[in-house]
Protein backbone atom coordinates (compact mmCIF):
# COMPACT_ATOMS: atom_id res chain seq x y z
CA UNK A 1 0.00 0.00 0.00
CA UNK A 2 1.31 3.52 -0.58
CA UNK A 3 1.22 5.90 1.61
CA UNK A 4 -0.83 9.19 1.49
CA UNK A 5 2.26 11.68 0.88
CA UNK A 6 3.39 9.32 -2.11
CA UNK A 7 -0.39 9.50 -3.96
CA UNK A 8 -0.29 13.08 -3.71
CA UNK A 9 2.86 13.00 -5.55
CA UNK A 10 1.80 10.64 -8.13
CA UNK A 11 -1.32 13.10 -8.50
CA UNK A 12 0.64 15.99 -8.73
CA UNK A 13 2.91 14.17 -11.04
CA UNK A 14 -0.21 13.24 -13.39
CA UNK A 15 -1.66 16.78 -13.16
CA UNK A 16 1.43 18.01 -14.26
CA UNK A 17 1.94 15.87 -17.30
CA UNK A 18 -1.92 16.23 -18.57
CA UNK A 19 -2.14 20.34 -18.04
CA UNK A 20 1.07 20.69 -20.07
CA UNK A 21 -0.10 18.30 -22.38
CA UNK A 22 -3.85 20.23 -22.53
CA UNK A 23 -1.41 23.33 -22.61
CA UNK A 24 0.33 21.81 -25.88
CA UNK A 25 3.36 22.78 -23.26
CA UNK A 26 6.97 22.07 -24.99
CA UNK A 27 9.82 21.76 -22.50
CA UNK A 28 12.06 24.53 -23.86
CA UNK A 29 16.30 25.67 -22.76
CA UNK A 30 14.62 29.20 -23.75
CA UNK A 31 12.67 30.74 -21.24
CA UNK A 32 12.73 34.01 -22.40
CA UNK A 33 8.90 33.42 -23.43
CA UNK A 34 7.66 33.55 -20.34
CA UNK A 35 8.33 37.13 -20.05
CA UNK A 36 6.33 38.25 -22.96
CA UNK A 37 2.93 39.17 -22.32
CA UNK A 38 0.22 37.02 -23.64
CA UNK A 39 -1.98 38.86 -25.65
CA UNK A 40 -4.07 36.77 -27.93
CA UNK A 41 -6.77 34.05 -26.44
CA UNK A 42 -8.54 32.33 -29.22
CA UNK A 43 -12.54 32.67 -29.26
CA UNK A 44 -14.27 29.53 -27.34
CA UNK A 45 -15.84 27.20 -29.64
CA UNK A 46 -19.50 26.76 -29.71
CA UNK A 47 -19.06 23.70 -27.53
CA UNK A 48 -16.97 25.80 -24.69
CA UNK A 49 -20.33 26.92 -23.36
CA UNK A 50 -18.89 27.48 -20.08
CA UNK A 51 -16.27 29.79 -21.49
CA UNK A 52 -18.30 31.66 -23.83
CA UNK A 53 -20.34 32.35 -20.80
CA UNK A 54 -17.46 33.71 -19.11
CA UNK A 55 -16.09 35.80 -21.91
CA UNK A 56 -19.81 37.45 -22.14
CA UNK A 57 -19.50 37.92 -18.55
CA UNK A 58 -16.31 39.91 -18.49
CA UNK A 59 -17.26 41.79 -21.61
CA UNK A 60 -20.49 43.06 -19.93
CA UNK A 61 -18.54 43.88 -16.72
CA UNK A 62 -15.89 45.56 -18.53
CA UNK A 63 -18.25 47.40 -20.65
CA UNK A 64 -20.26 48.69 -17.30
CA UNK A 65 -17.08 49.66 -16.01
CA UNK A 66 -16.82 52.15 -18.92
CA UNK A 67 -20.18 53.10 -19.15
CA UNK A 68 -19.38 54.39 -15.41
CA UNK A 69 -16.91 56.53 -16.37
CA UNK A 70 -18.10 58.34 -18.68
CA UNK A 71 -19.66 61.59 -18.01
CA UNK A 72 -23.49 61.99 -17.60
CA UNK A 73 -25.15 64.93 -18.95
CA UNK A 74 -25.57 66.84 -15.52
CA UNK A 75 -21.92 66.53 -14.88
CA UNK A 76 -21.43 67.93 -18.47
CA UNK A 77 -23.39 70.68 -18.01
CA UNK A 78 -21.52 71.31 -14.31
CA UNK A 79 -18.35 71.33 -16.29
CA UNK A 80 -19.70 73.56 -19.11
CA UNK A 81 -20.77 75.79 -16.30
CA UNK A 82 -17.46 75.76 -14.29
CA UNK A 83 -15.42 76.70 -17.25
CA UNK A 84 -18.00 79.74 -18.61
CA UNK A 85 -17.51 80.69 -14.57
CA UNK A 86 -13.62 80.94 -14.56
CA UNK A 87 -13.10 81.97 -18.22
CA UNK A 88 -10.05 84.46 -18.89
CA UNK A 89 -10.70 87.84 -20.24
CA UNK A 90 -10.08 89.10 -22.79
CA UNK A 91 -12.56 87.50 -25.33
CA UNK A 92 -11.34 86.79 -28.97
CA UNK A 93 -14.34 87.31 -30.87
CA UNK A 94 -16.87 85.35 -29.57
CA UNK A 95 -14.36 82.70 -28.15
CA UNK A 96 -13.93 81.91 -24.33
CA UNK A 97 -10.76 81.43 -23.59
CA UNK A 98 -9.17 80.09 -20.23
CA UNK A 99 -5.83 80.19 -18.86
CA UNK A 100 -3.86 77.57 -16.96
CA UNK A 101 -4.65 78.64 -13.28
CA UNK A 102 -8.15 79.15 -13.85
CA UNK A 103 -8.20 75.53 -15.75
CA UNK A 104 -6.45 74.09 -12.85
CA UNK A 105 -9.16 75.27 -10.51
CA UNK A 106 -11.89 74.34 -12.68
CA UNK A 107 -10.09 70.76 -12.62
CA UNK A 108 -10.37 70.81 -8.80
CA UNK A 109 -14.04 71.19 -8.77
CA UNK A 110 -15.43 69.57 -11.78
CA UNK A 111 -15.04 65.95 -9.62
CA UNK A 112 -13.29 62.81 -9.89
CA UNK A 113 -14.11 61.52 -13.31
CA UNK A 114 -13.25 64.97 -14.86
CA UNK A 115 -9.36 64.63 -13.11
CA UNK A 116 -8.17 62.86 -16.10
CA UNK A 117 -8.97 65.92 -18.43
CA UNK A 118 -6.90 68.47 -16.16
CA UNK A 119 -3.28 67.73 -17.55
CA UNK A 120 -0.94 69.89 -18.46
CA UNK A 121 -0.57 67.64 -21.46
CA UNK A 122 -4.21 68.06 -22.77
CA UNK A 123 -3.71 72.00 -22.24
CA UNK A 124 -0.22 72.01 -24.00
CA UNK A 125 -2.00 70.05 -26.86
CA UNK A 126 -5.24 72.69 -27.26
CA UNK A 127 -3.24 75.61 -27.00
CA UNK A 128 -2.74 77.51 -29.88
CA UNK A 129 -0.65 81.11 -30.69
CA UNK A 130 -2.96 82.40 -28.05
CA UNK A 131 -1.16 85.77 -26.77
CA UNK A 132 -2.18 85.22 -23.29
CA UNK A 133 -1.49 81.11 -22.90
CA UNK A 134 -4.97 80.67 -23.12
CA UNK A 135 -7.06 77.78 -24.56
CA UNK A 136 -10.96 77.68 -26.29
CA UNK A 137 -13.33 76.82 -22.99
CA UNK A 138 -15.21 75.43 -26.46
CA UNK A 139 -12.57 73.66 -27.97
CA UNK A 140 -11.69 72.27 -24.48
CA UNK A 141 -15.43 70.91 -23.85
CA UNK A 142 -15.58 69.32 -27.39
CA UNK A 143 -12.26 67.50 -26.58
CA UNK A 144 -13.97 66.16 -23.40
CA UNK A 145 -17.50 65.20 -25.25
CA UNK A 146 -15.12 63.31 -27.72
CA UNK A 147 -12.51 61.65 -25.41
CA UNK A 148 -15.08 61.10 -22.36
Amino acid sequence: KKSEQELKDEEMALFTKYYMEWKGGRKSDNRSYTNIPRFYYRLPAEDEVLLQKLREESRAVFLQRKSRELLDNEELQNLWFLLDKHQTSPMIGEEAMINYENFLKVGEKAGPKCKQFFTAKIFAKLLHNDPYGRISIMQFFNYVMRKG
